[in-house]
């Protein structure tokens, strides 16, 4: 095992084009499930310019205004400048979107169908699913993603606060290398924050206030050192951004929205999923349990993964890793984990408590970092180090 490395993760924030399109994949789930919990939701967005896409299959009771909720999903994200292209009073809107298809339904609606061996919930597709967590922060996530999610936080608390300079703008990205010394976080090599401006500002005014004003108000003081490079706006400018400057697309962001490639990934994207998908479910499934091995005491980190087949409740396969941090076996933690969680998808629901409306809150610097969503909760570490034999 290697023990000395620099590893290094990105973030973006909600005015990346890519994550406009996740918000308002987001936005539409969440007013799905606001009138109809019951709800089957894929929605894709695409956006370019001024204009925006929706595409997909929602089958639902609900009553929406999509135009409205567009609009009002741009508006959170702050494209409102009167030099915004795309502005949220300014957009063309084409849907596209269309209900879902009767041949998936049938596998995963909880009813006898033909073909079907069982009445239970099945999964809404095949896939893989992995969840991962660590003890190196207090959120047990990877530190350079998690640092990397705090600096475009504070960017944008600043920029929506209005304590923050006029010249902010929504699109901005940051990266963050992370040096380790006998596996363990021991200083930041370098840090990257690339944030859109206003024309009338110069690029010194912008490095001393993301370095002195973000940078260092929000990462470790211990881990910045006299050799930590910081790189503000490489290219020396960033005016044109948005969907303006580049087109942005639900789905394609998902190494941000996980652990930014410190732990495996299925390849299944989250927003605008309903959580009969399993890639979206299965993988706060996997998040939810791999936290409570760490917080638990009987990893200090660890990887999970689980399959599925479409139509089919039983999780196909589930794989435990804690990299040779295990305080008891793999086989033990696999074991406890069985007795203490139910992977099939209806119970996977029924535990995260997930027919509510609260994707709009996971769309933005990451999934897996905001303590009051329910797969963030630690409750079952006790019943876990019990299930595995430790007092």
């Amino acid at each position: 095992m290697i023990n000395n490395y620099v590893f290094s993760s990105e973030s973006v924030g909600e005015g990346h084009p890519d994550k406009v399109a996740d918000y308002i994949s987001d936005t539409i789930l969440d007013a799905c499930l606001e009138q109809d919990k019951f709800s089957r939701v894929a929605c894709e967005t695409m956006v370019k310019s001024n204009h925006v896409v929706i595409a997909g299959e929602i089958t639902t009771k609900a009553k929406l205004d999509y135009e409205k909720l567009v609009r009002k999903a741009i508006n959170d994200i702050g494209y409102l400048n009167d030099d915004d292209v795309f502005h949220a009073e300014k957009i063309f809107l084409t849907n596209l979107l269309t209900k879902q298809s009767p041949d998936i339904a049938q596998g995963v609606d909880a009813r006898k169908a033909k073909g079907k061996k069982t009445s239970e919930q099945g999964a809404g597709d095949q896939g893989i699913m992995f969840g991962y967590a660590t003890n190196e922060t207090p959120e047990f996530m990877p530190a350079a993603i998690m640092f990397a999610h705090r600096i475009l936080t504070e960017l944008a608390k600043q920029r929506k606060s209005g304590k923050g300079p006029k010249w902010l703008r929504p699109d901005c990205k940051s990266q963050v290398a992370v040096a380790y010394e006998n596996g363990k976080p021991a200083y930041i090599e370098n840090v990257v924050v690339s944030t859109q401006h206003a024309a009338n500002v110069d690029h010194a005014t912008i490095e001393k206030y993301i370095v002195e004003k973000v940078i260092k108000k929000v990462l470790p003081k211990k881990l910045i050192t006299k050799k930590t490079q910081f790189l503000v706006n490489p290219t020396g400018n960033f005016v044109v951004g948005g969907p303006q400057g580049d087109s942005g697309l639900t789905g394609r962001k998902i190494i941000v929205d996980s652990y930014g490639g410190y732990g495996r990934h299925g390849g299944g994207a989250f927003s605008g999923k309903d959580p009969s998908k399993v890639d979206r479910s299965a993988a706060y499934m996997c998040r939810w349990v791999a936290k409570n091995i760490v917080a638990a005491g009987l990893a200090d980190k660890c990887e999970i993964q689980v399959a599925y087949a479409i139509g089919y409740p039983q999780p196909l396969s589930i794989a435990i890793d804690t990299f040779g941090t295990g305080k008891v076996d793999e086989a033990t933690i696999e074991k406890a984990v069985r007795k203490v969680f139910s992977f099939k998808p209806a119970d996977i629901i029924s535990q995260l408590k997930l027919l509510q409306p609260i994707y709009k809150k996971t769309t933005n610097y990451g999934h897996f970092t905001k303590a009051d969503l329910p797969w963030e909760d630690t409750s079952k570490a006790a019943e876990l180090r019990k299930a595995a034999g430790l007092k």
